[in-house]
């Protein structure tokens, strides 16, 4: 199985995601959470980098997104929202789990 990465940091704060971009393998996942739902959403300066990360599955916590007063409609597109439910099957479903701080 994969490694599921989580992100917990806004990209606008921290390098966390980007630094998670560059060191995830292909066939991993990556859940944003708390304010790495930022993370997301499309026409910011790290949209494209999260664009680019090919052979990767991303993730939004959506309690976290309603939380934020986000709209999911301004997501990257291809990225799914899941609810706390979602996240524990993530979490069963893979091997190994890497937070990046």
């Amino acid at each position: 199985m994969a490694m599921l990465h989580t992100v917990n940091k806004s990209p606008f704060e921290i390098n966390s995601l980007e630094r998670c971009l560059q060191m995830a393998k292909s066939g991993s996942s990556v859940l944003l959470i708390e304010d790495g739902v930022y993370g997301a959403l499309d026409g910011t300066v790290f949209s494209a980098k999260v664009k680019a990360a090919d052979g990767l599955t991303t993730y939004v916590l959506g309690p976290d997104l309603k939380t934020r007063g986000l709209d999911p409609a301004k997501l990257i597109e291809g990225i799914e929202i899941i609810d706390y439910d979602g996240f524990v099957q993530l979490v069963a479903d893979h091997d190994r789990i890497q937070t990046w701080l």
